[in-house]
């Protein structure tokens, strides 16, 4: 399987997009990596890149940046909100799949040596990176910035780790490492004063502040500066002046989003910032967010409105932007700043993507495919949906609000069914083209012939589990259903109804694909267990569906 690394350099000019496209333009003349983000501040002057790619690939993308950055910024000239330390201030990897921090970090170490050795760049390791843990911290590094560095670099406690002990007027210097996935986030207040937004900031993050009383810093007995812990754990937060926007923020590094999420960091901030007499007016997202962030956040959000969680992924992320205002100072567009959506290398339209008419043409078409098996999870995509919609009317209904999380939790789980069903329609189509590509294949010589069978075999077999799947989550689609018709809204005792016939058509619809493929399939063992399996969730089905039927019939006008 593919390892993907993440980079995500940061470069010391926000406002001149000539000097930004060039160094992007560095990055995208390497092979195997994606430009998936840039994004520029003028009032920070620093520009945050993202890409992905393979480990050599992103670290050559990542040296062709940092000399490109550093032959066209100045550091003698640059002001900026943001602290800084070189032209490339910062440059961590990040590992993303099938590959550890550790070798992740190994990497974070080629680039810095090749950086320092071959452009004679001060470079500092950070994080995984660093083995000396006094100097991992970033802060730490940069503290002094770029303006202090000329007296920094010569104290021997602060030898680069590559490239030379001295100081690059034009360049500065750079810090290379690899950490966890951050999460660069700004919240905007309704003030223009520094001062109140790092009150805020030192309220909230992990460091906090340091103890004083009567204007003196209170130290313990070792003479070391007392600190008073912030509310928050991973998170790092100043607070800085936007000349662009004309508002304070707080500028805030969430380094474990598992620790403090997105929208606990917000909630936060409005709390501590309402007890200052401040208001959070909104945020924004600096780079790239995680899809589960964003789900997460509309769910948190729809809970403390005490309405259904159990609505579509789009309404989440909708719900997530509107409540915490990340389109306050720019429209947030989903589809260029969460990372699974740029991600997505698959360029052709999938068949969930199309609108009923032309789903519909499709499955008409000579073309064999889409066929019975994507139709069965289409329709058993059809059947959960109507069941999570009883839940959610159920969960809104007038008179049912001390019940509204039992019907959110249904409706909850009948999203996720839903989903994996309509994912399946897709998959089915799939299946079937690789094992026409099988057939496809030469088979002039004995060792061909080995390799062709082989392939329509493995073919086959995923042609076999895919309808299978679409059973067993039909199978479990009618308990909700079943719940639905016995406790949901009765004015929508018909939707459950009908919810329990396109279960049992995608289970039976599902199984006939699963027994037509079963006969090309060689493994009679596996084929027997399938088929014995089969017939148990089919008479399940039915059985089910009889029940439904029986409650919702109750309900119904007599002929």
């Amino acid at each position: 399987m593919q390892q993907l690394i993440e980079c995500v350099p940061n470069f010391s000019e926000g406002n001149d997009l000539n000097i930004i496209k060039q160094i992007t333009n560095e990055i995208e003349s390497v092979d195997g990596v994606k430009l998936l983000n840039v994004d520029p501040g003028k009032a920070t002057n620093r520009t945050v890149v993202t890409f992905v790619g393979n480990p050599n690939a992103v670290v050559e993308a990542a040296f062709k940046a940092i000399k490109k950055a550093g032959e066209l910024i100045d550091m003698s000239k640059h002001k900026g909100a943001h602290p800084r330390m070189g032209a490339t201030d910062v440059c961590p990897l990040i590992p993303i799949a099938n590959i550890s921090m550790e070798e992740t970090a190994q990497y974070a170490k080629i680039l810095a040596q090749k950086v320092g050795e071959d452009l004679s760049i001060p470079v500092y390791l950070y994080e995984a990176a660093q083995e000396n843990k006094n100097r991992s911290n970033l802060s730490i590094i940069r503290a002094g910035e770029y303006e202090g560095f000329s007296k920094k670099i010569l104290m021997p406690e602060w030898k680069p780790d590559f490239g030379p002990a001295v100081f690059d007027i034009k360049r500065g210097a750079t810090v290379i490492g690899a950490r966890d996935f951050l999460v660069a986030y700004n919240i905007n207040l309704n003030t223009t004063s520094t001062r109140r937004a790092n009150a805020v900031a030192f309220d909230i993050r992990e460091a906090g502040r340091t103890k004083k009383e009567n204007g003196k810093v209170v130290k313990d007995d070792s003479g070391n500066p007392i600190t008073i812990p912030g509310s928050l754990k991973c998170v790092k937060a100043i607070g800085w002046f936007i000349e662009e926007y004309g508002i304070a923020q707080i500028s805030i590094n969430l380094t474990n989003i598992n620790v403090t999420p997105v929208h606990i960091a917000f909630d936060e901030a409005c709390k501590k910032a309402n007890e200052r007499g401040l208001r959070v007016t909104g945020s924004e997202i600096v780079g790239l967010i995680p899809l589960k962030a964003m789900l997460d956040a509309g769910k948190y959000f729809l809970l403390k409105q005490q309405r259904s969680i159990g609505v579509s992924e789009k309404e989440l992320i909708k719900i997530a932007i509107k409540s915490m205002g990340l389109d306050e100072l720019c429209s947030f567009k989903p589809e260029e700043r969460i990372i699974e959506y740029l991600l997505n290398e698959d360029k052709k339209k999938k068949l969930v993507d199309f609108n009923l008419n032309d789903f519909a043409d499709e499955t008409a078409s000579e073309s064999p495919a889409p066929g019975g098996g994507s139709i069965a999870a289409y329709v058993g995509s059809l059947g959960i949906s109507l069941a999570t919609m009883v839940a959610n009317l159920s969960s809104h209904k007038q008179g049912w609000d001390d019940r509204w999380e039992e019907f959110s939790n249904w409706a909850d789980k009948g999203q996720q069914l839903k989903n994996e069903l309509l994912k399946l329609v897709d998959e089915d189509t799939l299946a079937f083209n690789q094992i026409m590509s099988a057939y496809s294949l030469p088979k002039s010589n004995e060792d061909e012939k080995l390799i062709r069978t082989k392939a329509i075999q493995d073919a086959t077999k995923y042609a076999i589990e895919v309808p299978f799947k679409v059973m067993e989550l039909s199978f479990q689609s009618m308990e909700i259903i079943l719940k639905m018709a016995e406790i949901g809204n009765p004015n929508s005792i018909s939707d459950a109804g009908v919810g329990a016939l396109c279960a049992r058509t995608a289970v039976m619809g599902a199984f006939m694909n699963v027994k037509i493929n079963l006969k090309d399939f060689n493994d009679k063992i596996f084929r027997n267990d399938l088929i014995n399996k089969g017939k148990l969730i089919e008479e399940n089905t039915i059985a089910l569906e009889n029940d439904i039927l029986k409650i919702v019939e109750r309900h119904l006008i007599s002929e």
